[in-house]
């Protein structure tokens, strides 16, 4: 396969996925109301993955806090993958499967919306994080691939791409969050 094959497999399998994501559209107008609700009365999202999840979670929060395309105030988001010494001295005191748990504990209210991103919906760092939410009281949400995982049966809304490539499912991530933004922004 030359090159060129090769980038025209992945355009065709993206732009696949991206046409397949049209089914969620009523969800994700959901989970936008619900975040645009938690921040109109005074609550936050909190949001977390491992590794490509864990830029996507920061991207959207830096979108949230700064701005996506309009002028606003800064609206709070707080992308729980960024504080090296928190998660090293969580993951060495009590294991890397509570770096975003504990964080969940401390920061968390029943008036966020907490989003988890885990491509196979598995990580256990992430259940562990969306299972102290809903201890809390918070709205979760699931940003998943594939069959949608543990998450899947877990949070309040569930954001399963069509697919359990893990490109196509971090490249459909950043188009849903991108679109989680605008609503967001929109009057």
């Amino acid at each position: 396969m030359t090159a060129i094959d090769t980038l025209k497999q992945a355009f065709n399998e993206h732009q696949a996925v991206i046409t397949a994501l049209e089914p969620l559209l009523p969800e994700i107008a959901a989970v936008a109301d619900v975040m645009r609700n938690c921040l109109a009365n005074g609550g936050k999202i909190l949001l977390f993955g491992n590794g490509g999840s864990a830029a996507d979670s920061q991207h959207i929060a830096a979108e949230i806090v700064g701005r996506y395309k309009k002028e606003r105030r800064g609206l709070p988001a707080i992308a729980l993958t960024t504080d090296t010494s928190i998660l090293t001295s969580v993951g060495n005191d009590y294991g890397f499967d509570f770096i975003f748990s504990r964080q969940v504990e401390a920061l968390c209210t029943p008036a966020d919306v907490v989003i988890g991103f885990s491509t196979s919906g598995n990580s256990r760092n992430v259940v562990l994080g969306i299972e102290k939410a809903r201890e809390i009281g918070a709205i979760t949400v699931a940003m998943t691939g594939g069959t949608g995982g543990k998450l899947a049966n877990l949070c309040d809304h569930v954001l399963t791409m069509p697919t359990s490539d893990t490109p196509r499912i971090q490249e459909a991530h950043i188009l849903i969050g991108h679109s989680l933004c605008d609503l967001v922004e929109a009057d």
